[in-house]
């Protein structure tokens, strides 16, 4: 069929559903994603095809199955973001001819994703000024800086263990911090529950976010 259609663009979806007939084992197996993505990997790079294979993902975010198929390809994309959300993160953990430190911003609309131009707009745009807990952190990602809301909400707790719950954030950077801040600044924070969202579902790794969440708590 692609011989025949001749496509600028091919898209599997997915590859762990792809199977050959010549192969006992069943689609999505070990042997079977490998061939099956080295028949379609020799077909692209002999013919100049552009192909996306698309793969499942377990709850954690990996991609299902055996690992051979990353190791396979010139680029691994992921696409993340809240499912409530209007708007999704593109992130490269494989560019075999590029760099993996670059996203890119997405907005889902009546036609479709489309670039967002200004990200730190979107990540702040309903920021309350006057809302306690809540600080501004310029995030780097590659060569594109990206302000974000750091949000923490700081509670008594009636629970032998009070809870450390973060979301977009480390949760042991966190828990450093938290010490910091006891052993530091004198603040008792051993019976309060601590909550730090970074806001809009972005994740943040950029260490100078310390900062935002030791001010946000």
């Amino acid at each position: 069929q692609i011989q025949k259609l001749k496509p600028d663009v091919l898209v599997v979806d997915s590859i762990q559903t792809v199977y050959l007939p010549s192969l006992e084992s069943a689609p999505g197996s070990i042997s079977q994603v490998r061939e099956s993505a080295g028949k379609l990997l020799y077909l692209s790079k002999t013919t100049g095809l552009a192909t996306f294979l698309i793969g499942h993902v377990t709850k954690d975010g990996a991609i299902a199955g055996p690992r051979i198929l990353e190791h396979m390809v010139d680029c691994v994309l992921y696409f993340e973001g809240d499912s409530s959300q209007h708007y999704r993160i593109l992130r490269t953990t494989k560019n075999r001819f590029g760099s993996t430190n670059e996203i890119g911003v997405f907005e889902m609309s009546e036609s479709g994703l489309l670039p967002v131009e200004n990200p730190s707009a979107l990540f702040v745009s309903q920021r309350n000024q006057k809302t306690p807990g809540s600080t501004v952190t310029a995030s780097l990602e590659g060569v594109r800086p990206f302000l974000v809301e750091i949000q923490a909400l700081v509670s008594s707790s009636s629970l032998a263990n009070p809870r450390r719950t973060t979301l977009g954030v480390d949760a042991g950077r966190v828990a450093i911090l938290i010490a910091v801040l006891e052993k530091i600044v004198g603040l008792n924070l051993y019976s309060q529950d601590v909550y730090v969202n970074a806001a809009g579902g972005f994740r943040v790794v950029e260490p100078a976010a310390d900062l935002a969440i030791l001010g946000a708590l």
